[in-house]
């Protein structure tokens, strides 16, 4: 009889990522680890309580993966791609409803357009 390992999967956040890349690549990479993550995210907005053992899986791999997409935003020089990254993972934040975190990353984008796209969407973000 053969034993299978159980082999973790690794996540799209958890894969090393080769230095210098380029502004695209990063939002690209945002993006995917948003989308990614947004699973997990929906599974802990409608958790009521986020330290209970089954939904503390999803929890650790929703921070883990906000965590990653923003430093790789801060990497971005090109100001209005690092807000359209911004706003992607404001998005994630929002879906996990976590707008403790998502309202500092608000304040961070600079871009009118986003800012009134993301209000118009959220306002619940305008102070």
């Amino acid at each position: 009889m053969l034993l299978f390992k159980k082999t973790r999967k690794t996540e799209i956040w958890d894969e090393a990522i080769e230095w210098p890349i380029g502004d695209i690549e990063a939002a690209h990479r945002i993006r995917e680890i948003c989308r990614s993550a947004a699973g997990s995210a929906e599974k802990i907005a409608g958790a009521a309580d986020r330290s209970h053992k089954k939904i503390v899986p999803e929890v650790r791999r929703y921070e883990r993966a906000a965590k990653v997409a923003m430093e790789i935003a801060l990497k971005i020089s090109d100001s209005l791609l690092r807000d359209v990254a911004v706003r992607q993972i404001i998005e994630l934040c929002l879906k996990a409803s976590d707008s403790r975190t998502a309202r500092p990353l608000f304040r961070a984008i600079q871009s009118e357009s986003i800012i009134e796209e993301v209000l118009r969407e959220h306002p619940s973000l305008q102070e």
